[in-house]
């Protein structure tokens, strides 16, 4: 038996986290490159910015508590 080297196209398996300007690429867990990104053009769906290389999303949420809601569960009975 011998041992021959092989190729596995892997390419829809890796994902990417930005970080300090670079897109720092994983298969599973495991780091596997990375890459320099600029933000400067990327389009960004609704919602979405980018700023100083770090991707904001903008949404609304409400301030403040309102007494009547403060002893729910976690099932949502109060």
């Amino acid at each position: 038996m011998t041992l021959e080297p092989k190729k596995l196209d892997v390419t829809d398996r890796v994902t990417g986290k930005l970080k300090n300007g670079e897109l720092e690429l994983y298969l599973d867990n495991q780091p596997v490159g990375r890459m320099a990104v600029p933000l400067d053009g990327i389009s960004m769906e609704p919602n979405f910015e980018t700023k100083e290389n770090k991707i904001f999303q903008s949404y609304t949420a409400t301030e403040g508590s309102d007494t009547r809601y403060t002893d729910c569960d976690e099932g949502g009975w109060c």
